[in-house]
């Protein structure tokens, strides 16, 4: 798993540097070389998709997602892990259906193509989405199962690191 959440990071990562890339190619050959670029925004939209959703399963693992805590600190315990078990159950049909459904979609666009990438396949750029409904699922089932991950050198820590 933590192989899993580490090709998470990196993948996301490469994208956001992709996306980063790819908007100031595209504004520098429009306004000072006058010969706009087709590609940058396009290009930039499907970074963002693999960005945001193999990053989304990447930060629910590390813990580090939005989360409203003030209410679920404020009930006793029994409530607390009552609330705790229907955000999991939440989470997991969020994921199932991500999965399913995004499976669905990649199958159904996969024989078309983008218009500004006319060899890549629509089914392709969508794949992100069951992808990364099958690795939150995965995470879930690993904290659900085994308690939260190990802590990862990537992952954020307000304590001091020991960088031995």
């Amino acid at each position: 798993m933590e192989r899993l959440y580490l090709a998470c990071v990196v993948v996301s990562g490469a994208a956001l540097v992709a996306m980063t890339l790819a908007i100031p190619y595209g504004v520098f050959m429009r306004y000072v070389m006058g010969d706009p670029a087709g590609w940058p925004e396009p290009f930039a939209i499907l970074m963002m998709v693999l960005f945001t959703f193999v990053g989304g399963a990447a930060v629910y693992r590390a813990n580090l997602h939005v989360a409203v805590m003030a209410l679920v600190d404020a009930v006793n315990e029994r409530t607390r892990a009552a609330m705790l078990a229907t955000v999991n159950l939440c989470l997991a049909g969020a994921s199932l259906f991500m999965l399913v459904w995004g499976t669905q979609l990649v199958r159904t666009t996969w024989d078309q193509s983008i218009p500004d990438f006319p060899g890549l396949s629509v089914g392709l750029t969508y794949t992100p989405i069951p992808l990364a409904g099958l690795m939150t699922l995965l995470f879930l089932v690993e904290r659900v199962w085994l308690g939260d991950p190990p802590r990862s050198s990537l992952m954020y820590t307000d304590e001091p690191r020991d960088l031995q």
